[in-house]
């Protein structure tokens, strides 16, 4: 309990129960009690407090007699505690102070109220009227926490201290055998730490609160000695403890960098070995849009698969610039050149995988330009073998500029494929051995043929197109110049039916006198010239139609529409002008003759001899009234008047007028030849 006597010896408290006592267990009891207080401490002797209050005198007896066998040297005095009034009459039997010096130690009877007599009260627990503070269950859990901690401490020093002398041996190979065997310890070395110091925190926290003058549970020997016991196992357990740590660390890192040098070898020759494979395999561009399509997504599943290697190189690339920044001189060479080697062959890969993955994007450009430049000519030669059949001039130049645009654009497809061609053989022409690891010689020849071969036939196409283009547009040049020549040979008609129009409705004044007359006869034969100029072009312009139509092997409207028209309505004009021209003659010569026999005097005396005049005047005046009511004939039937009746009615009033002052002036000369014979 911690209690001690006058003489400072140790007091050693067995309580007996009614229950049967063990002596067996009892036995060893003591020896673990009697083993723990230091040698100093057993030196002064034991007082050992039997407390028979609750037993009976046999098993009393047995206890004080065992005594003399576990600990003879050590007990100085045995103090039996025993009931009131009970053993009295048996105590005769046996007197343990007459058996002094056989049992090596004094025994005596006492009553738990008279046991002060012999210790102090404060060395007494409450149990025999003392003030000692002791709660047994603590003590007990706490021993336990120490033996606990001695025991497991001290296995874990055999163990760490084998652990850490095999990693001082020889060879490598040796050191990591024996590391290998004896690694792990059998228990936590840092639960073992932990324990020990909340332990050794406990014990020393008891003994501060022993002298505070509190009511406290007092120090015990066992506890001081226990104290020096766990800080020197925590100063083994931390050395040992921090040199296997040590250990550790060196075996973690060389099996860091065994494995991280075996998945560098794994990337490595994954990549030399199928990688390179599957690339070396890979060498075509495809001859479509369809097939290079399907390499690249060949190509595609080939970096899925690097790039699940890729991945490691990046995370051991990562893990050894970590073991670099380390800074273990030892380990830094062969990190570095683990670094650039899987550096290298990655590198190396990766631009193999992008060559080709630009080589088979330039490729399927190519074959898709090919295809737009090919349907394109496809298109243009579609249009080129449909036959022109336009319906006018406007079509066929709208029909013409989409050649022409369709042409343009072919231009543009093919130097299009070309510029691609070139780029997609340059890149072939760049692709060395290494590329694939192999000599890919005759490989790029069947590409380059490809490629050339691809453009050789657009050119020869292209070609075929623009000599079929040229004759189409000679073709088509021809059509517009023909319909030119028939639309102008048809206002032509329409030219000459309009002076045929304003010849028979605004043509038709007679004039009032010769010499007015003789002005609208003149314009009327500048209006003949103008009308026969315009027959003449419509003329000209048929014939040229003619010509157009044999070279085009087509044959036109005109010689069957256009060209009866306007000989029909030429001949209509002819009749008409000349008719036009017998009247205005004859007004000419009706006016003159007119004009002559008015302006003649009545003097001039050979005017009376000729009478006949008068009637040929009155002749020319009659005939002339009579065309202006006859209509004009044509050829085939068809008759047309000048003018309107009322224009008619007015020219052949003037001319009656006329022709009345010349019967007057017939008459005035005719009065004196009748009054001369009266006379």
């Amino acid at each position: 309990t911690g209690g001690k006597d006058r003489r400072s010896g140790l007091i050693l408290t067995i309580p007996l129960c009614l229950e049967q006592t063990s002596m067996d267990e009892l036995s060893v009891t003591l020896d673990y009690l009697l083993s723990i207080p230091s040698e100093k401490c057993k030196a002064r002797g034991f007082t050992v407090i039997v407390d028979g209050r609750k037993s009976q005198w046999n098993v009393v007896k047995t206890v004080v007699l065992m005594l003399q066998n576990v600990v003879p040297a050590e007990v100085s005095l045995v103090c039996v505690v025993k009931p009131d009034e009970f053993w009295d009459k048996k105590v005769t039997h046996f007197c343990f102070w007459k058996e002094k010096d056989r049992l090596g130690f004094e025994v005596i009877l006492v009553s738990a109220n008279k046991l002060t007599r012999y210790i102090e009260p404060c060395q007494l627990t409450e149990d025999f009227g003392g003030t000692l503070t002791y709660d047994h269950m603590d003590w007990l859990n706490k021993r336990l926490v120490f033996e606990k901690f001695t025991k497991e401490s001290t296995s874990l020093l055999d163990e760490l201290a084998l652990i850490n002398n095999g990693s001082d041996k020889g060879t490598q190979q040796e050191r990591e055998r024996s590391i290998d065997l004896n690694f792990l310890p059998s228990v936590d070395p840092e639960t073992v730490l932990q324990t020990g110091h909340e332990l050794l925190s406990e014990l020393q926290q008891r003994r501060f609160n022993g002298s505070d003058g509190g009511v406290s549970w007092s120090p015990m020997d066992d506890e001081l000695l226990a104290q020096p016991q766990v800080m020197k196992l925590l100063d083994s357990l931390r050395e040992q403890y921090t040199r296997y740590q040590e250990v550790c660390r060196q075996r973690s890192k060389r099996t860091q960098l065994e494995e991280i040098q075996q998945k560098v070898m794994q990337v490595v020759n994954w990549l030399e070995g199928p990688g390179s494979e599957q690339l070396r395999t890979q060498w075509g561009i495809g001859d479509s849009i369809r097939a290079s399509q399907a390499l690249q997504q060949k190509h595609e599943e080939i970096e899925s698969q690097h790039s699940e290697w890729f991945a490691v190189y990046v995370e051991l690339n990562q893990q050894i610039a970590a073991l670099l920044n380390a800074g273990d001189e030892e380990d830094l060479v062969e990190l570095k050149a683990l670094q650039q080697q899987l550096s290298d062959v990655c590198y190396r890969q990766a631009s193999q995988l992008e060559f080709r993955q630009n080589l088979l994007q330039a490729a399927l450009e190519f074959h898709s330009v090919a295809q737009d430049l090919s349907q394109q000519l496809d298109g243009l030669l579609g249009m080129l073998c449909v036959d022109v059949a336009p319906a006018d001039g406007a079509s066929i130049q709208q029909t013409l500029k989409l050649l022409e645009e369709k042409l343009k654009s072919v231009d543009l497809g093919l130097q299009g494929l070309r510029e691609k061609g070139q780029s997609l053989l340059d890149q072939i022409s760049n692709q060395a051995s290494w590329a694939y690891g192999k000599d890919v010689t005759i490989e790029n020849k069947e590409n380059v043929d490809h490629i050339q071969g691809v453009m050789e036939d657009m050119q020869l196409r292209k070609q075929r197109c623009e000599d079929m283009v040229d004759v189409r547009r000679l073709k088509m040049l021809q059509m517009v110049q023909l319909f030119k020549c028939e639309e102008d040979a048809a206002q032509a008609v329409e030219w000459l039916s309009e002076l045929l129009d304003a010849l028979l409705k605004t043509h038709i004044r007679l004039g009032d006198d010769a010499q007015e007359t003789k002005v609208l006869l003149e314009k009327h034969r500048k209006f003949v010239d103008v009308a026969q100029s315009t027959y003449d072009y419509g003329r000209q312009l048929l014939q040229a139609t003619v010509v157009l139509c044999q070279s085009l092997r087509c044959t036109s409207r005109s010689s069957g529409d256009t060209l009866p028209r306007l000989n029909r309505v030429w001949k209509q004009f002819t009749v008409t002008s000349e008719e036009r021209v017998h009247r205005l003659e004859t007004a000419v010569a009706f006016h003159s003759t007119a004009e002559k026999i008015l302006q003649e005097c009545p003097e001039q005396p050979e005017a009376f001899n000729e009478m006949d005049q008068f009637d040929e005047i009155e002749a020319v005046g009659k005939s002339l009234l009579d065309r202006l009511t006859v209509p004009v004939v044509y050829p085939d039937g068809s008759e047309q008047y000048f003018g309107s009746p009322s224009d008619m009615a007015s020219a052949a009033e003037h001319i009656r007028e006329k022709m009345k002052l010349v019967s007057l002036k017939k008459q005035q000369l005719r009065q004196p030849e009748a009054t001369t014979p009266e006379s």
